[in-house]
């Protein structure tokens, strides 16, 4: 890849810039794409997603790792002739069209594990977390940059600020680490807040499709009126007697409960 221009050439040489739209912010700089893409591996010869490539910062550090395969879902066409400069033609990267909301990953991979590498567009990060965690397609594992914000909802512990429904769910399903901070100043155009980067491992005991519908339901109901106690918050749900038959203390809040609380919870709402 040393034979290409830089990142900021390519942009020029196409006129291209970031959409506020899309809630894109480019990272240009090739020693912090290299960084990310040391904490996602190795990889060991499997496929990995990348949601939003735009210039190909991220791209260009992942056909330079022992990555088998790229693929890279783009939804802005203008992006589509300057991440075609990255094909060598081997076969190893791929560019897909599309809107990653509505992509089916086991399609674009097949039955055979795959990580997914992404610096997400701020307007669909947690929406594409979801997905991903919820979904019937499950990552062998993700390496995310988010808003900071958000990833510390991901990795927050009961009693935090930032604990609810997007800790719960995440750290239920994998194991969770924030592995790296970048400041505004490090993307172009640098946005309002700083960002983070979570390494996320899909956990061998992830509940079963039927418990995670329930614990979304459960965490909804608890976290929407997270200063009232658990007997009120959850009261459409069962209320008293489901904490009861959950081994919850029917006056505490929501935001003290811890993962394994919330799941018991989810099991037992299939029961009262």
């Amino acid at each position: 890849m040393t034979d290409l221009p830089s990142l900021r050439e390519s942009l020029d040489a196409h006129g291209l810039s970031a959409k506020k739209s899309f809630g894109q912010h480019f990272l240009l700089d090739l020693n912090v794409t290299r960084k990310i893409v040391r904490l996602a591996g190795p990889f060991e010869g499997r496929t990995v997603i990348e949601v939003g490539p735009g210039p190909g910062g991220l791209t260009r550090a992942l056909l330079e790792s022992d990555a088998g395969k790229v693929v890279l879902v783009e939804k802005d066409p203008r992006f589509l002739p300057l991440l075609a400069e990255l094909d060598d033609g081997s076969g190893r990267m791929t560019v897909v069209e599309a809107d990653a909301l509505k992509v089916r990953e086991a399609g674009l991979v097949g039955p055979t594990p795959a990580h997914v590498v992404s610096n997400l567009p701020y307007n669909v990060g947690t929406p594409l977390l979801i997905k991903w965690l919820t979904g019937p397609w499950l990552p062998h594992a993700l390496t995310l940059m988010f808003q900071k914000e958000v990833a510390e909802r991901i990795v927050a512990a009961p009693g935090d600020d930032a604990y609810g429904r997007l800790a719960v769910i995440s750290q239920a399903v994998c194991e969770v680490r924030l592995v790296m901070h970048l400041p505004a100043a490090a993307f172009t155009p640098p946005p309002k807040v700083a960002s983070a980067v979570v390494h996320l491992v899909p956990r061998a005991d992830r509940p079963d499709a039927e418990t995670l519908k329930r614990l979304e339901r459960v965490t909804a109901a608890a976290f929407g009126q997270r200063r009232k106690m658990l007997r009120s918050s959850l009261k459409t749900l069962g209320g008293a007697a489901l904490c009861e038959a959950a081994g919850i203390e029917p006056d505490a809040r929501a935001e003290v409960i811890d993962g394994a609380g919330f799941l018991r919870l989810a099991r037992a709402l299939g029961r009262v």
